[in-house]
């Protein structure tokens, strides 16, 4: 969709009387909290449990939240903001001089991808060559190009929407958007269980450009590119803006549940856009195919059986820890669903031990089995961390140490969009509650957080 040009604003009467478009988004809000119901019970979940009650409620406003860009008009935003610049044009050289460029770079940005309906991040470089003897405010690039991240979106129309209203509104000589897009890569039950490689985000580069730079030849882009050192345009994306989302590359979308699919359609419709756009027709299924990795029951047949067929180690309570060691398995992946905004978090979890010298570690795969028991579940973090340290007490005994690192992308959708930043919890059982010196020694051989991403 385009630029809207118009506003949605709530205000009240002296009296108090909510005007139309108050009780427009109060209605919108209970129609996306009635149909998130329907997704929960679809689930097999219990709406009315501690940790779910409100999150009707919290989809609802992280939703409006994250598309409010439906109801800002962009001429708002950069007509109060035209300044006059005397010596654009008069080769004096104020403010980049003869037609030099102004470029803002590394905005942080996210936006809802229209195929799937979960949040990918977005590092925009945004700029333009002046011209009518004006500037903008540097902070209403920005602020342009958040209208349309604020949107169902792909990167590519994203890119071109902040280009064209830019274009329109400042009316400079061209514009140039860059945009570095990040998508997570989910996998299914199947596929993590069998240990492949997961790849966990899926990276494109898109640009934009207008007036001069609309015939895209290298000498017009030049200047912008060398302020952009760490770009490789080699790598611009070629793909259509649906066959970049993952949910395109997985298997075909089988058969869903009708109650949970017409749900997903109303939240579409609730949020101002049309479910029957090309584009978004196929997305509620393969939201609902998304979310139904994560519900119990399917969690439950799938592993189960495999923890508890496991073996509890005899630990011998009556040696002491100095003949013991610590063992340790880093950097196994997990995936999983946050229980108050329905928005997958993902990450690494560390897991530490004591056991006799001579002792043979537990493989790799029976860890990895315990996180993605506790993972492919509505969960919390802190409640996660916890779960894979009591199960994996009562398989090695009880001096249990557990580091939980993730990238919470509902942190993205509630207006916290500094990439790259991730939470941590700690989980301690046994020995390691009363020994700092062990704590420490497990830390120190935990990698860089950077592998969480």
């Amino acid at each position: 969709m385009g630029a809207l040009d118009e506003g949605c604003y709530n205000v009240k009467l002296e009296n108090g009387v909510k005007l139309g478009s108050e009780i427009e988004r109060e209605e919108q809000t209970l129609a996306i909290e009635d149909a998130v119901k329907v997704l929960l019970q679809g689930l097999g979940e219990d709406i009315n449990r501690e940790g779910l009650r409100k999150t009707p409620h919290r989809v609802a406003k992280a939703l409006q939240e994250g598309t409010r860009g439906y109801k800002q008009k962009v001429k708002d935003i950069v007509q109060g903001a035209l300044f006059p610049e005397a010596g654009l044009e008069s080769g004096v050289g104020h403010a980049g001089g003869e037609g030099g460029p102004v470029m803002v770079r590394d905005l942080d940005l996210f936006s809802y991808c229209e195929s799937c309906l979960l949040p990918f991040q977005v590092k925009c470089h945004v700029g333009y060559v002046p011209s009518g003897q004006r500037v903008v405010g540097l902070s209403k690039l920005y602020r342009v190009a958040d209208v349309f991240a604020k949107r169902l979106q792909a990167p590519q129309r994203l890119a071109d929407e902040v280009c064209s209203a830019l274009q329109h509104g400042i009316k400079p000589k061209g514009v140039v958007v860059i945009l570095q897009c990040s998508h997570i890569h989910f996998p299914n039950i199947e596929s993590a269980l069998h240990g492949s490689d997961q790849q966990r985000s899926v990276q494109v580069l898109v640009t934009s450009g207008s007036g001069i730079f609309d015939s895209g030849k290298p000498d017009e882009w030049g200047d912008f590119l060398g302020l952009l050192r760490n770009i490789d345009m080699k790598h611009r994306n070629g793909l259509s803006d649906q066959c970049w989302c993952p949910s395109h590359s997985s298997t075909k979308v089988g058969p869903t549940n009708s109650g949970m699919v017409a749900a997903v359609a109303s939240i579409i419709d609730s949020l101002g856009e049309d479910p029957l756009r090309n584009e978004l027709l196929g997305t509620p299924a393969r939201f609902v195919k998304w979310l139904t990795n994560f519900k119990s029951s399917n969690v439950e047949m799938k592993l189960n059986g495999f923890v508890h067929s496991m073996d509890p180690v005899k630990c011998n309570g009556s040696v002491s820890h100095s003949e013991h060691r610590i063992y340790t398995e880093l950097n196994l992946p997990f995936w999983s669903q946050c229980e108050h905004h329905l928005l997958p978090f993902h990450g690494v979890v560390h897991i530490g031990y004591y056991s006799t010298k001579g002792f043979d570690p537990l493989e790799k795969t029976l860890l990895q089995s315990v996180v993605h028991f506790h993972g492919f579940k509505l969960q919390v973090q802190e409640r996660l961390t916890r779960q894979i340290a009591e199960t994996v007490s009562l398989l090695l005994g009880r001096d249990i140490m557990v580091v939980v690192e993730a990238i919470h992308t509902c942190m993205m959708s509630r207006g916290i969009e500094k990439c790259g930043s991730n939470t941590a919890t700690i989980a301690v059982l046994g020995h390691f509650l009363t020994d700092p010196v062990a704590r420490a020694n497990f830390l120190q051989k935990i990698p860089d957080s950077s592998t969480v991403g």
